[in-house]
């Protein structure tokens, strides 16, 4: 038997490699999300509840941290709980997946921090740059 065609064709048209492959670019992709980094790092602390992620995340709507939530949490990064209580209480935690996650993304974190002024300084030199370039081509 041909190696190349062992592997059975889903009803979707991809292999079975192709589906890991785009569960895992689909991860990655989740993880490096906009706001993401921003709710894993804040529940790498330990449980956060709702309102307390949407003060510590600026700028993002209160949709978009619903959605952003309901995304983690289903990829496995996330446990939501909801305390019956009146108004009821929902808190956040990372899994033990997040957790491990969780240094990656610190260091990330650390390094940006580390280079935040060297790369705000090759910012405005290639922007200074860019608008000398333009000039002479006018």
């Amino acid at each position: 038997m041909f190696l190349g065609n062992s592997d059975v064709i889903g009803e979707d048209g991809a292999s079975p490699a192709e589906r890991e492959a785009c569960t895992v670019l689909e991860a990655l992709h989740r993880i490096s999300g906009k706001w993401a980094i921003g709710i894993l790092l804040n529940v790498g602390h330990g449980p956060v509840r709702f309102t307390e992620l949407e003060r510590a995340i600026p700028g993002i709507s209160r949709r978009m941290l619903t959605l952003t939530l309901r995304n983690l949490e289903r990829d496995g990064l996330l446990e939501r709980t909801v305390h019956a209580t009146v108004p009821p209480k929902v808190e956040y935690r990372g899994t033990a997946m997040a957790d491990e996650l969780y240094a990656s993304l610190k260091g990330l974190a650390t390094w940006a921090e580390r280079h935040r002024e060297a790369i705000s300084r090759s910012r405005a030199a290639y922007d200074g740059g860019q608008d000398a370039a333009s000039g002479a081509a006018r």
